[in-house]
């Protein structure tokens, strides 16, 4: 209890804010670590926003075509889904440079598209890249 120092002779109800301030202080250091910890980033290369109209497509690019009803094409030479991780090895195995593009059909699911992308990276692949429209 709190006496005031003046001449009233009453009593003074104020509380000890000392015990909150603590808790705050542990709350928001544990706040401070938590939020760290809990960030997660994927790396993508986004395409250029504004391609240039001239430019030619490399002869040597891989297209990966994920199409409706289970159907792959690479380069537009169709493959049947249990033989595409056996064909993307075999283009890939000789060549250093380990580059493919991965276009989806807009009546494929997601699932599709990621599945043959995880094919791809299981033949070696090192980037994944979508060609612009």
């Amino acid at each position: 209890m709190g006496m005031s120092s003046g001449g009233g002779g009453g009593l003074t109800n104020e509380p000890n804010v000392t015990p909150m301030i603590d808790v705050l202080l542990v709350l928001l250091v544990i706040f401070m670590m938590i939020i760290p910890m809990s960030r997660k980033a994927i790396d993508t290369q986004l395409p250029d926003p504004t391609p240039q109209p001239n430019a030619a497509p490399n002869p040597d690019q891989i297209v990966l075509e994920v199409l409706p009803g289970d159907k792959f094409a690479v380069n537009k030479e169709p493959i049947e889904k249990p033989q595409l991780m056996i064909r993307l090895k075999a283009i890939f195995d000789p060549r250093p440079e380990k580059v493919i593009f991965v276009k989806g059909d807009t009546m494929v699911t997601y699932a599709n598209v990621i599945w043959a992308m995880d094919q791809a990276r299981g033949a070696g692949v090192k980037v994944i890249g979508v060609p612009p429209k």
